[in-house]
């Protein structure tokens, strides 16, 4: 059976930035990079001070930065009446996410890609540069998933999908023990539909288990019909669900 909390715990360790605040349990992560799990509030550990002093800290230092003040909401939030006291100081939740897992054990990963596409596993800078690209990032963004990488204690792993030598696709995992993180799955629209990240994800997912991974996990929009389907092929379930909180104007 696959722990939920175990998977949580994990993912906190893939998503690691070197911008970050431990306070009274709850782990402040302030990189200005795109990716809202790096830059927002885990209340995932104890908690002990007044909650309202709590919420007014950590909006100084988000304030004291020039980042919006995000609350990332999960089953495991402590105290479990944190959104009700958001809620009283204008905040909305928004961006469900669904963290999905599967036993790799006995599973068949599918792996045939267009014969077209070319699999590598570059350095970190050429994945920062493609991943940045695909998305249209900005440099201060390309630059914060660069920081991530570079700093990750984790057994990582970055591939790009190549077609006439130009990435199309991209993709990342994160091992630690037994367990693997997909992240960092991205498709240019043109070469959307093709099979190009069931091959992608398969190639992370096939290294990852010949070091010692026998469970697999993701993060994925609850809107992202066409990634839901691609991990659909794999046979990822929901497991459970998280979302931000954020006053009017940082909802995004």
């Amino acid at each position: 059976m696959i722990d939920a909390r175990r998977i949580e715990e994990a993912g906190l360790n893939a998503l690691q930035t070197q911008r970050q605040l431990f306070y009274d349990g709850w782990l402040l992560r302030v990189s200005p990079g795109s990716a809202k799990r790096a830059r927002s509030v885990n209340a995932h550990f104890g908690s002990t001070l007044p909650l309202d002093e709590k919420i007014a800290h950590c909006e100084r230092v988000y304030g004291e930065r020039e980042l919006p003040a995000l609350f990332r909401i999960t089953p495991f939030v402590h105290p479990a009446d944190l959104e009700g006291a958001l809620a009283r100081r204008g905040y909305r939740p928004f961006q469900p996410t669904l963290v999905q897992a599967m036993e790799l054990v006995g599973r068949e990963i599918p792996s045939q890609g267009p014969a077209e596409v070319d699999l590598v596993e570059p350095s970190i800078d050429a994945f920062a540069d493609a991943v940045a690209a695909l998305r249209g990032s900005p440099p201060g963004q390309r630059d914060a998933l660069r920081e991530r990488l570079v700093h990750s204690p984790l057994d990582g792993r970055h591939a790009l999908a190549l077609v006439d030598g130009a990435p199309v696709a991209a993709g990342k995992s994160a091992r630690e023990g037994d367990v693997v993180g997909v992240f960092d799955v991205v498709t240019a629209g043109h070469a959307r539909g093709r099979g190009i990240a069931t091959a992608l994800v398969a190639r992370l997912l096939a290294r990852a288990w010949d070091r010692g991974a026998r469970v697999a996990y993701l993060q994925v929009d609850a809107e992202n019909e066409p990634a839901r389907a691609v991990y659909r092929r794999f046979g990822f379930k929901t497991i459970y669900t998280y979302y931000y909180c954020g006053r009017e104007g940082a909802c995004r």
